[in-house]
Parts: structure tokens; sequence; C-alpha cells
């Protein structure tokens, strides 16, 4: 799926081009100005930037200049409604794939699109992201977690794999063997803390027939299982120090022995493992050997929460939309621009797996084509309110008299009863500012004039 930017100042402009471009197909960005796409770009992997060129601040031309320093292979379609001929000479000379007026023709400027995308994918090197289609992330931070994976994967080094819960370690364990040598060999996952204690001796490094009760049949553990493949340990936090000192052993000298055996077993496994735990600490506090832990890190790897890599959400989210649609027989495209602004402000403390949750229900609950802020229905681990407001504390206090309130004049006290609505309406909207003037009943255009006007950006 290519990535278009869509810089514009005008909302109705963005949304209009949004539609047509996620219905062709294309993952859809949008900036209100030059600034704001230059940061956009710093993060995420672009294939074509369609921008305005009057704008407030950085304008168009200026931008262009600065994407071509960046890119100089990144196509730019600039579009403007003032038609000028010095412009269009300036852009072209500039590097602009192509200048087209507005109002233009839908067919036009999904042809010159289309060729725009096509030219880039031929100039353009490979990108690493290309090379991991079932990790969704195209934000600088999962670049260098790809490109990682690339360096390490052909070795036969042991990784351990630390982030948050629900934040996709086993995708990047699976990656890894995927991209090994061992391709062919079997990748088995076992996850530490769904076994009962008494029963993960056994599910690691197998058992003899009459080792136990129950133990009917010689059974072959975790490590007989991978033998010559990639074994993952999920959880390896959750470890008991007497299993600790036996997978020590099994990456120390690459042998093991099953429960009731009297026999070693040697095997060849590349080991991967995963925690939520600061394993640090914990051997610190006595609950994980160290000598244990340096095998096990050879490579660490640390797998970043959703909220800090939030370029990403979109991606995540138009890719959870096509598969819940798919499984619901649904036809649910896309997600409003004040849906898709509720969820890049929210801090999905579940990570990934939180973000797959919401879209799923937000398929099931929507009845149209496009996914509302009401059919999003987040978690109760809501952002702290930083402000220091009292969510009941009233935002006006009475004047102390009347002739207070009459000698300043009536203009100058409505234009602080004005910003002071604004200031608290942002406030509550987190600074979203579409959600202010939802709130103030206005539109997102008078707010962000009357935020210009007040100095409140």
């Amino acid at each position: 799926m290519k990535t278009i930017l869509v810089v514009d100042d005008e909302l109705s402009m963005r949304e209009f081009l949004g539609i047509l471009l996620r219905k062709e197909g294309y993952r859809v960005l949008s900036a209100a100005d030059g600034k704001e796409a230059l940061h956009i770009t710093a993060d995420n992997t672009i294939d074509l930037v369609i921008s305005d060129i009057r704008m407030p601040g950085m304008n168009g031309l200026e931008l262009l200049s600065a994407l071509k320093q960046e890119n100089s292979c990144l196509p730019v379609i600039m579009i403007t409604a003032f038609a000028s001929p010095d412009d269009a000479v300036t852009a072209m000379k500039n590097g602009a794939f192509d200048y087209i007026t507005k109002p233009f023709n839908v067919d036009e400027i999904k042809s010159v699109i289309t060729a725009a995308t096509s030219r880039a994918a031929e100039s353009s090197p490979p990108s690493p992201v290309d090379d991991f289609p079932e990790i969704i992330g195209q934000g600088s931070e999962m670049v260098k977690i790809f490109d990682l994976i690339k360096r390490i994967a052909p070795t036969p080094a042991n990784v351990l794999i630390y982030g948050e819960s629900g934040t996709g370690k086993e995708l990047v364990a699976k990656a890894i063997h995927q991209h090994s040598k061992v391709v062919d060999r079997p990748f088995v996952p076992i996850t530490c803390s769904a076994i009962p204690e008494s029963l993960l001796e056994s599910e690691l490094f197998g058992h003899t027939k009459g080792s136990f009760t129950g133990a009917i049949a010689d059974k072959a553990g975790l490590f007989q299982q991978a033998d010559g493949g990639t074994a993952f340990l999920d959880e390896i936090g959750e470890l008991t120090p007497i299993i600790q000192t036996k997978l020590l052993r099994v990456l120390q000298e690459r042998e093991f022995m099953p429960v009731g055996s009297t026999r070693t077993h040697q095997v060849n496994v590349r080991i991967i493992a995963a925690t939520n735990r600061n394993l640090e600490e914990e051997i610190i506090n006595g609950n994980f050997r160290e000598d244990l832990y340096y095998r096990l890190a050879v490579v660490p790897i640390r797998v970043p929460p959703l909220r800090e890599r939030k370029e990403d959400i979109p991606l995540l989210v138009e890719h959870f939309l096509e598969k819940y649609s798919k499984i619901m027989g649904k036809e649910v495209q896309t997600i409003s621009t004040y849906g898709l602004e509720v969820l890049m402000e929210y801090d999905f403390p579940g990570n990934v797996r939180e973000l797959e949750n919401i879209i799923e229900r937000g398929v099931a609950l929507e009845s149209s084509t496009i996914i509302l802020p009401e059919s999003l229905i987040l978690s109760q681990h809501k952002k702290n309110n930083h402000s220091g407001r009292q969510e009941n504390m009233p935002l006006f206090t009475a004047a102390e008299n009347e002739e207070e309130l009459f000698g300043r004049g009536m203009e100058e006290v409505l234009l602080e009863v004005e910003q002071k609505m604004i200031r608290h309406a942002l406030e509550k909207a987190g600074n979203s500012k579409m959600r202010a003037a939802d709130l103030l009943k206005i539109s997102f255009r008078s707010l962000r004039y009357k935020t210009k006007k007040y100095n409140m950006d």
C-alpha cells in the first residue's frame, strides 16, 4: 500500500482527497501546513506528496524545496486555487512532478497520481518496510527494528525482545525466524506464564514414560520439537530458579535431560526470548540469573509501545479495518477524521492489541461505511489531566460588583469571555482544535482564525 501525504490548510480539501485516495487503495496522511508536513515525512515512508501552494507559515513552494533537499526522488504534485504562471514555472523548476489548478477534474488528478507513484517506484530504492509485510509500521522506530532484524536474522545469535504487553513481540520473533537461514525448520513458541509450574519443565524438556502420574508415554519437549530451528520463549521472566538453571545448560552445553530420563539429548536450536519485565531489576532483586540473562540477551531488541510510535496508528487502523470488515462481511472502509484524531490522542495502555480490539468493536457496532467517534469505545485508562483544572471548576467567576463590570465596557468583557471559552474548550479537547470547535459550536476555520487572533497557537 503506497502512502500519500496531502498538505492543505483547508480541511474540506484534505478530507475530499483522503476519501478519493483511500477508495483508490492508498494510505493517506494529511497535514494542515508545511511545518507539520515535514514532521510527518521525517517519521514515515512517503511515496507521494500533494501540496497546496498558498498556506499560512511555510507555503507549498518552500515545502517543495525542503522535501527535495531531504529526498530528491520524492514526487510532489502542487495544487492551487490561484493559478499563477510564475508559481507554475517555479514549482516545475524546483522539481514538482506536476502543477494542477483547482477546481480539478477527478480523473485528471487520479491519472497524475498513478503516473507519479509509478515513476517513484521505478526510481526509489527498496524500503526495509517492504521486507516485513507481517509487521504493520513505517515509523522511524519500526524501521530501526526492521534494519536490526535483517542484520541479525542470518546469524545464530540468541535474541531477547522486551516491551510492554500487546506491542507485537512474537511478530518480531517470527520475522527473525522467517529471515534466518533455518526458515525451513520449525518455529516453536511457548508462553511460560500460561503453563502450570509443575508441567513447565516437561513442556520445555520433555519426559519419559512413567516419570510422573499421567506420563503414559514418552513426550518430546519444546527443544526437541524446535531442533534445528527456533524456540520462542515468551514471558521468560516467569521462569522459576530451577527451570532457569536447566535452560542455562541448554544455552551453554547445547544439551538437556528430559524429566525422568538419565540420558542427555543434544540439541541445536536458536532461542528467542521475550519479556515485559525489566530483567535487570529482576537480577538485582534475586529473581533472575545474571548469567542466563547475558546468554539470552546477545542481541536485545526493544519494541516501543504504541504511544511512542503514533505515526503508525493510521496504517494500523486501515489494516484492522480491512481485516474485520472482511471477517464480519461489512463495507466499513475508513474512519472519520475526528475518530482518527481521538485515537491519535489516546495513550493505548494495551498497545497494538488494544487498538485492534477497538477497531474490531467499532466495525461490529458501525452501521455505515465509516467509523464514527461514537463507535470507538476506549478503556478507562484515560490521559491524566495535566492542566491542574478541576473538571467541575467553574470557568468564570462572578464580578465583584456591577460597577466594575460596566466600567470596563461590554466589548472588553466579551473579548475576555471569548478568550476564556476558547482556552477552556482547547483544554477539555486536549488542544484538538477540531474537537474544541465542536464544543464551542463554531466552525474549525473560525476557531483557527480566533486562536491566531489571540495568539493562542
